[in-house]
């Protein structure tokens, strides 16, 4: 592993705490989870533009698979390891810690950092960034459309269903397809296993997202408010 890359991740790390210092102070009146969904909302647009950015042909997203990482595959995993790690501290420090986004947290730190220390299936890594972080910025504007005030309206619909639809297609549709090609690669054995691991999540969470969804829309036939 790159020594410039050990530096990024305990840097980064202090950077999203920064962020998240200056989110607090921006909106005082907010509540801590604001705050920390503001640094995630950032996080997710910065780690799905980085990782559009290293692939390196688009008509096979995931290629070459089990080759070496390139340094800008390096730098994106570098910068959402030291995100999960700032976000997995911060979020032990709020009202209610939730067991199966901490155990998401774990999983993710431990594959991506795999990927960092061997630094190969950059490629295939990179993709699974993509995949789980398209969908986060609507799953935290959901929360971030309640606290303002427009909980049950059109507009927090709209936030939930497209969340659904995008974590859906990202996370059960390419998530499957990239656990295949990571496992039928020539990748070592704690890359595959985090692939598992992390399509397991995906399907657990998929599984509480239909849930979820089907409330919702069973609440629709109650009047709500409008925008």
């Amino acid at each position: 592993m790159d020594e410039y890359i050990v530096k990024w991740v305990p840097v980064g790390v202090v950077l999203w705490s920064l962020a998240f210092a200056l989110a607090r102070n921006s909106f005082q009146s907010r509540s801590f989870d604001f705050c920390n969904r503001i640094v995630s909302v950032c996080h997710a647009c910065l780690a799905v533009t980085l990782a559009s950015l290293t692939v390196q042909e688009w008509s096979c997203p995931v290629c070459p698979l089990a080759s070496p990482s390139t340094p800008l595959q390096k730098q994106t995993l570098a910068v959402t390891v030291a995100y999960l790690i700032y976000d997995l501290i911060c979020c032990m420090f709020d009202d209610h810690i939730s067991l199966d986004n901490s155990i998401h947290h774990l999983v993710s730190i431990v594959g991506l950092g795999a990927g960092l220390v061997y630094g190969i299936c950059g490629s295939e890594m990179v993709a699974a960034l993509w995949l789980t972080e398209i969908s986060s910025p609507f799953l935290h504007l959901r929360e971030l459309l309640k606290e303002i005030g427009y909980k049950d309206t059109n507009l927090n619909f709209a936030a939930d269903l497209s969340f659904a639809v995008i974590f859906t297609t990202a996370r059960m549709v390419g998530g499957p397809y990239l656990t295949y090609v990571t496992l039928n690669a020539d990748n070592p054995f704690l890359i595959k296993a985090m692939a598992v691991g992390l399509q397991l999540v995906s399907a657990f969470w998929f599984y509480k997202i239909a849930r979820m969804v089907r409330y919702k829309v069973a609440k629709r036939r109650k009047p709500i408010k409008a925008f």
